[in-house]
Order: structure tokens, then C-alpha cells, then sequence
């Protein structure tokens, strides 16, 4: 049995390569997606500058303060954009790279949680794009003083845009954030809805560093983060980690004994742990070098 186990088990090298795949495969992905849209990088700035551009008076634009800024600035509007673009093809191998660890019925969840999870993260850029973007220029832009012209810069506006909807992106992972707390039996139901007033105080703090400092912006995503911790309560339960052993019918004499059955495990237990004597440790040791100089030599 402990053979059968470790021939499954992949070693520490493989494990390593496994991720340089998984990682350039992403790299991959989003340069392919950056190639076909960075022809139209300006287009993708200009849409993104809507939000900024409908509160701003008649006749003004965004200005460039930087020398090359109307160049690198699409750029990476066009990049961040790939990634965005390319976030269900990301979570893929994430959840790829996690599934050998995963019981059989929990593979089967992979799929499901990778379609929420990049619907919600697409729901929480929309949501900051349509919802909280307006309501924070429009505020901005009346509080000034009269004889301020509100003219932001292309580089500071990409960058506050940026790092909101991206705030709003993660935030909006908080149902799947639960339902695998609880699925991986680190915590329960009921122990996090005793702690939800805790919840709600964390929701308004990670509110406060992952947006601008002004209380608008720190609301707009709180409120949404704590409505949808409540919603992971809700569905948590359908995907409660279960143990994969199924029952033994005790009248079948063909079956071992519960007594032959804790035998057998206190046995294996204890070959689990003479396999990692000493020597076994040293021998794995040695192997895991092995396999890095033949990498090296290929």
C-alpha cells in the first residue's frame, strides 16, 4: 500500500517543473492576448477613460504630464488589460496545479469554482467600472476649490483605476475565500457566523487599505464584500469536504474486521514512519539531486 502511494506521489523536482509549466503557459496566454490588442491600445484607453471624461467639463480632457507618457501608458493599460482578459485561463492552472492534492469528488468542484470564481472577479471590475467610478469622479470633481481646474494626469488616473478595480476584482472572491475555508475543514458555518461582526469590521478595514482614502470607495466595497460572506455561508454546505472511505458492511464475511482493519492501519502507520528513517532521508535526498543534474545537463 505505502508502495502504490509513493509511485502516485511525484517528487519534489517534478513538482517544480510542473509549476515553470504552468507559469509559462500563463506567460504565454497573456502575451498572445497582448499581441492581438495592442493595435487598439488607444481605443482600450479611451474606453477606459469614460468614467473620468463624462464628469470633466465641456471641451477638457485628461492631460500627460510625462514626456513619453502618451506612449507607455496605453502600453500598460493594454497589458493589464491581457491579464484581465486572460484571468479564467489563469485560475485554470491554478486549479490545475492544485488538483492532484484533491480527493476525486473534489476534482469534480474545479470546474464550478473556476466559472464563479472568474464571473465574480469580472463582477467586481464591472461593479467598480459602472457603479463606484462614477460616484467617486463625481464627487471628486465638485469638492475642489473654483479656481482648481480638475485636469487628472493619464498616469495617475490608470493608476488609481488600476488598483481599484483590481481591489474590487479580489473582493469580490470572497464567497469562494469561504466556501473553501469550510470545505477544507479549517473552519465552520457556525464558527464564522458566530464571528460575524468581526467579518463586518474586517470588510471596512481591508475597505480602507485597498482603496483611495476617502470613505465613498471604502463603503462601496465593504458593503458588497460583507453581503457576499454572507452569501458564502449560504452555499458553503453544498461543497462540504467529505471523506471519500465508504461504509463496511460488518455481516460480510469476506470483508476484514474493524479489529483487522485498525490492525492493518497501526501497521501501516507505523512502515509510514520507518519510511522516513535516516536513510530514506538521504536516499530522497540524494534522488532530488540526482534529478536536478540531469536538468542541468539536458
Amino acid at each position: 500500500m505505502t508502495s502504490e502511494r509513493k509511485k502516485e506521489e511525484m517528487t519534489f523536482v517534478q513538482h517544480l517543473v510542473e509549476l515553470r509549466d504552468k507559469l509559462l503557459h500563463s506567460v504565454i496566454a497573456i502575451l498572445l492576448i497582448f499581441i492581438g490588442i495592442f493595435p487598439f491600445a488607444n481605443e482600450v484607453y479611451g474606453f477606459i477613460a469614460a468614467p473620468i471624461i463624462n464628469v470633466l467639463p465641456a471641451d477638457t480632457n485628461i492631460i500627460a504630464i510625462g514626456v513619453i507618457s502618451p506612449f507607455l501608458t496605453p502600453l500598460k493599460m493594454a497589458l493589464i488589460f491581457a491579464v484581465y482578459l486572460a484571468m479564467p485561463y489563469l485560475l485554470f492552472q491554478i486549479w490545475s496545479f492544485i488538483a492532484p492534492a484533491l480527493y476525486k469528488h473534489e476534482k469534480q468542484m474545479i470546474v464550478p469554482l473556476i466559472v464563479s470564481s472568474t464571473i465574480l472577479f469580472y463582477a467586481g471590475i464591472l461593479f467598480s467600472f459602472y457603479v463606484v467610478f462614477p460616484v467617486i469622479f463625481g464627487f471628486l470633481s465638485s469638492v475642489g476649490p473654483s479656481i482648481v481646474d480638475f485636469t487628472p494626469d493619464i498616469q495617475y488616473y490608470l493608476d488609481f483605476v488600476l488598483k481599484v478595480s483590481f481591489a474590487f476584482g479580489v473582493a469580490f472572491e470572497v464567497p469562494i475565500a469561504t466556501i473553501l475555508l469550510i470545505m477544507f475543514n479549517i473552519t465552520t458555518v457556525e464558527k464564522l457566523k458566530n464571528n460575524r461582526p468581526y467579518v463586518i469590521i474586517g470588510a471596512f478595514v481591508l475597505g480602507m487599505l485597498l482603496t483611495p482614502p476617502d470613505i465613498i470607495s471604502q463603503v462601496l466595497i465593504a458593503i458588497p464584500m460583507w453581503l457576499l460572506f454572507e452569501a458564502g455561508l449560504i452555499f458553503a454546505p453544498m461543497f462540504k469536504r467529505k471523506s471519500p472511505t465508504e461504509p463496511i458492511n460488518d455481516n460480510d464475511p469476506t470483508k476484514p474486521s474493524k479489529d483487522s482493519q485498525k490492525n492493518d492501519a497501526d501497521h501501516n502507520d507505523e512502515s509510514d514512519d520507518e519510511d522516513w528513517d535516516d536513510e530514506a532521508l538521504d536516499a530522497e535526498m540524494d534522488k532530488i539531486d540526482d534529478e536536478f543534474n540531469k536538468l542541468d545537463k539536458d
